[in-house]
């Protein structure tokens, strides 16, 4: 019978110290916790945080447990699962508002494309299932780096390209445009990827409450937007409907 690796055996342990109790812990608490020197002790929290799986408070020194376990937390839910859910609110949101709809989820320091409904029209069309988006100046993207801790570190890690006149580059007003998704529930791109378009898009939570994708409405700013400036409520309204018909039935409840 093949013998375990101590090291990752401390390291689970360690994983499992920081999920329960407190929600920070010294090194000195981690190692007589653990029984273990604390040199050692600090080893493994150093590699643990290189990996992202643990992060130390720069005040108090303290270590919490990191980012980078979200991603891993939320990858038990199966990407071909969330667009089986989606698929028939994606449909109809599509039939009824006229235009183009994307589902969307974080994927190496963007946002991959996991699903793509047609404009219910005989416009020809290119399927973008498979393609990225920026996450710092798209609608799917801005939603995913408000409500995911992880894609918000690599929104702000990016080197944010100005697509156009308005996109939105400068760290502070990027976080302002974060902060303003929170607030209201959805985030808009109105010609800051693309001259001419516009997109709204809304969150899907699992049962945890954990955001694990994004829905939005994409379309010639003409026909998305009122005087070509502000998104059309009812369009807003009813993308936001659709990301909460797809959170309920991955077990959401209410939001």
């Amino acid at each position: 019978m093949a013998k375990n690796i101590q090291s990752l055996e401390r390291a689970a342990a360690m994983l499992r110290l920081l999920a329960g109790g407190e929600r920070r812990l010294g090194l000195s608490d981690i190692a007589s916790s653990l029984d273990l020197a604390k040199g050692t002790a600090h080893g493994i929290l150093r590699t643990l945080q290189a990996e992202g799986f643990v992060e130390q408070d720069p005040a108090s020194g303290r270590y919490q447990l990191g980012a980078e376990l979200l991603r891993l937390g939320n990858s038990y839910l199966d990407v071909h699962e969330l667009r089986a859910r989606a698929l028939v609110w994606t449909d109809d949101l599509a039939r009824s508002s006229g235009e183009s709809v994307h589902l969307g989820v974080l994927h190496q320091q963007g946002v991959l494309i996991v699903h793509h409904v047609f404009r219910p029209d005989d416009s020809r069309q290119v399927l973008e299932v498979g393609a990225m988006q920026p996450l710092h100046s798209t609608a799917l993207g801005k939603v995913l780096s408000a409500y995911d801790p992880v894609a918000h570190s690599e929104a702000l890690e990016i080197d944010r390209e100005a697509f156009t006149p308005r996109t939105v580059t400068a760290l502070r007003a990027f976080e302002g445009e974060l902060d303003l998704t929170r607030a209201r529930g959805w985030a808009a791109d109105v010609e800051e990827t693309w001259e001419g378009v516009a997109a709204v898009a809304a969150p899907i939570h699992d049962r945890r409450r954990m955001p694990v994708g994004a829905i939005a409405i994409t379309g010639a700013v003409e026909r998305v937007c009122d005087d070509g400036k502000e998104l059309r409520a009812e369009l807003i309204a009813a993308v936001r409907d659709c990301a909460r018909a797809v959170s309920r039935d991955l077990g959401a409840g209410r939001f």
